[in-house]
């Protein structure tokens, strides 16, 4: 059994003593012995720089929101004759040397006015806002609603359905046991037991239910859930319903020929009868649980200039961090406390620290999408046929950084270009090589296959090794399992899936 204890010492560059005082325990006995050793740890500085550098811009802003509360020293507005700016990332030799005479440090403050003000400037050119667009943006916003949800639909009908107060709370339980699918997760014997109400009873209620809109809603499985839909349709005497009640499952596997033979029917008839079939719902809820779209904000944008490529970063919604000049008066003045200039003093270190923070995840981004860029040049002017294999590590040697410092600065961050919008970890991708030794990605693969599998003969649909061959055409070679799995990472049913007779 062993303890570590740290020492009432300052780390140095992430290094600390600890005692460590070990128990032994040979048969009944105990023992401690004592050692002394260094162990690596994390210090606060470094931590906060790798949050700053893994969130994306939207959630940088909230952190930086939150530091604003916390630390007086620091704000972010826009330059002003009151205030000396800070450019993120200046306060570097402050930082490295926490003994620099504050008056020195409030001299380099003062000197680098000019500068952040032309960054700012840069910045406010790069992506002009007007005031009209501003609003524009917040009324879109503000137009916002939220969606009415599945639960809150079957409430509104149940309300006129003229049922008594206990059979109301009832219904009410069984609305709530029915998920966002529209289906009821949740066994009638579990609903008896709780509610203390019999199961002739939950049945003629979860009928009631089941009129309601939307068609199939309340079915306990699939089969139900169409069932339901056909007899609305007044099809419950159809093939379409023998086929789902007795069928259900060789359809889903698409065998056709055994359906027509076990309803000695021809096979014509039972794919005009799983047509139909298709038409239906098997998720009725779904129309209330529409996707919810993903708001992302792209931290770089390439754009082509002449017949090359410039990577620029999107600085409209970084925080312009910088530190009042008010606190520069407040240390100068005599007047001024002991202890209330080591509160100044450390929270100027805390928001010089921050400014170092936001620069070095900028320019790190940068650094790798500058990379980025170089590496996929072909894709940036060809297309994905033309993307090649990269992974992180290959970045992280070539910028000198570590692969985990890669892993967060691409982590959620996006890229606008040329072609779209894309995730910066589209651009990481292993890959294989092909007969003529070269490597190629596997999204190129992927590509391909989507390709084969959209221009083929539904009737006479490519299997995995057709797949191969094909792609040997291609100077491509890949082996059949490989095939496979690209095909179901895709959601490709296997040939015999996809083949209409």
């Amino acid at each position: 059994m062993i303890f570590a204890f740290p020492l009432e010492t300052v780390p140095v560059r992430g290094y600390r003593w600890f005692w460590t005082v070990e128990f032994i325990v040979p048969g009944q006995y105990l023992t401690q012995t004592q050692q002394q050793r260094l162990q690596m740890v994390l210090a606060p500085q470094l931590r906060q720089s790798l949050e700053l550098l893994q969130v994306p811009a939207l959630e940088l802003r909230t952190l930086v929101q939150q530091e604003l509360q916390q630390n007086p020293t620091i704000e972010e507005t826009p330059p002003a004759t009151e205030q000396v700016e800070i450019e993120p990332g200046s306060g570097g030799e402050t930082e490295a040397n926490p003994e620099l005479d504050f008056k020195e440090q409030f001299e380099v403050l003062s000197r680098l006015d000019d500068e952040w003000r032309e960054y700012f400037r840069q910045s406010q050119t790069f992506h002009p806002h007007t005031s009209d667009e501003a609003a524009k943006r917040q009324f879109f916003f503000d137009s916002l609603t939220q969606p009415e949800s599945l639960q809150e639909h079957l409430l509104d009908q149940l309300k006129l359905a003229g049922l008594s107060a206990e059979d109301r709370v009832v219904a009410e339980l069984l609305i709530g046991s029915i998920n966002d699918e529209g289906f009821l997760t949740t066994s009638m014997e579990e609903l008896s037991h709780s509610t203390g109400a019999g199961l002739p009873h939950l049945e003629r209620l979860l009928k009631l239910i089941q009129e309601f809109d939307p068609i199939g809603v309340g079915a306990r499985n699939l089969k139900e859930c169409l069932l339901l839909q056909l007899h609305r349709l007044g099809k419950e005497d159809s093939l379409a319903a023998i086929i789902v009640r007795d069928h259900l499952e060789t359809l889903g596997a698409r065998k056709y020929p055994a359906i027509a033979k076990a309803l000695r029917i021809s096979v014509d008839e039972v794919q005009q009868a799983a047509l139909f079939i298709a038409t239906l719902e098997p998720k009725p809820g779904r129309m209330f649980t529409p996707e919810q779209p993903t708001y992302v904000l792209p931290e770089v944008q390439v754009q082509k200039v002449g017949d090359a490529y410039t990577v620029m970063m999107n600085r409209d919604h970084i925080p312009h961090v910088f530190i009042s000049k008010h606190y520069r008066a407040l240390m100068e003045d005599p007047n001024t406390g002991a202890d209330v200039k080591t509160y100044v003093r450390d929270k100027i270190r805390a928001g010089m620290l921050l400014i170092k923070s936001i620069q070095q995840r900028q320019q790190t981004i940068r650094r790798i999408a500058e990379e980025i860029v170089r590496v996929q040049r072909g894709f940036f002017d060809h297309g994905i046929t033309h993307l090649k294999p990269l992974t992180m590590v290959e970045i992280a040697s070539i910028l000198g950084i570590h692969e985990t410092t890669v892993s967060r600065a691409i982590a959620s961050k996006y890229m606008q270009t040329p072609r779209g919008m894309f995730e910066m970890k589209y651009f990481f991708t292993p890959g294989l090589k092909t007969s003529d030794g070269s490597e190629v990605s596997n999204k190129t693969i992927k590509d391909a296959i989507a390709q084969l599998v959209a221009e083929e003969d539904p009737a006479i649909p490519l299997s995995d090794q057709a797949m191969v061959e094909k792609l040997k055409e291609r100077n491509i070679t890949v082996a059949r399992r490989t095939i496979a799995k690209y095909r179901d990472a895709l959601h490709i049913l296997p040939s015999h899936l996809r083949k209409t007779y």
